[in-house]
């Protein structure tokens, strides 16, 4: 790899200096880099594109690197992240795998949601980490009916739904009581939060199965009000009667490894900490 896009996150690097260092590292060996925000668009160009933040900054720059297939690194300047998985003391070694092309990549599977009402699609947007439908509005309970290609499945009473992919897993999902999978598995997690029944679990799903989310009417009979959001960002609004589509999407993220650490060692690291 000789051309790089640095995107650093502006609260973890705010003088940006972190990013002056590591695209100075990267010029000295004679490769190009550019440096942006993550508020700012990627070097479409860039054989690599490297995160300067954390598993947030990750989730937000995964969505322009997926459309313009460019393999990610995350480089974590915060907390001990499950993504981003260099830490601030060995990024130069880290550079020089890359540079030397010694590195593998995993190819992690990605959701792809729309919202649809009265039959027609609203919008759609795709995740790397979660669909998250949840209240919109003063606390209460939302009523979820939930399908399984084009099945009923059954309701949850609750204050939001995560649907998540593996990668997500360790996540909002598991703040929830969900599980934790493996990264690289290819399904579709289900996790109800804070539901009102005591025999509400998540569920797994296969890759290939379609689910979909109508959002119920209120206990008043009035309409409800709701949110989706994809990775954390978005905020669409939905009411009563609206639907939510997620499957598999077509294409995937692609996370540079450069280290033998296996999702073990991350866990026990991240338990260690905690």
């Amino acid at each position: 790899m000789r051309r790089f896009c640095i995107v650093r996150n502006e609260q973890k690097d705010p003088d940006g200096r972190t990013a002056g260092n590591v695209r100075k590292y990267l010029k000295g060996k004679g490769a190009e880099a550019s440096v942006v925000t993550d508020e700012e668009a990627i070097d479409k160009e860039a054989e690599c594109i490297l995160v300067l933040g954390g598993d947030g900054t990750l989730l937000k720059a995964a969505k322009q690197a997926v459309k313009a297939q460019i393999p990610v690194l995350g480089i974590n300047l915060g907390t001990l992240g499950y993504l981003a998985e260099v830490d601030k003391r060995h990024i130069n070694p880290a550079l020089d795998k890359l540079l030397a092309d010694d590195f593998t990549i995993e190819k992690r599977m990605m959701l792809k949601g729309k919202i649809i009402r009265d039959g027609h699609t609203l919008m759609s947007d795709i995740a790397l980490n979660d669909i998250v439908i949840s209240r919109e509005g003063a606390p209460r309970v939302i009523r979820f009916s939930n399908y399984v290609n084009g099945e009923f499945l059954n309701m949850y009473q609750a204050d939001a739904i995560i649907l998540s992919t593996a990668t997500g897993s360790t996540g909002y999902s598991l703040s929830a009581g969900g599980p934790i999978i493996s990264p690289t598995a290819r399904l579709i997690l289900m996790t109800p939060l804070a539901p009102h029944t005591i025999n509400a679990r998540s569920i797994i799903f296969p890759e290939t199965d379609k689910l979909m989310v109508e959002i119920g009417e209120s206990r008043t009979g009035r309409p409800e009000e709701a949110r989706v959001d994809f990775d954390g960002r978005g905020g669409f609004s939905v009411t009563t009667g609206d639907k939510i589509e997620v499957k598999r999407d077509t294409s995937f993220t692609e996370i540079i490894k450069i280290r033998n650490i296996s999702f073990l060692e991350v866990l026990r690291d991240k338990f260690n900490n905690d």
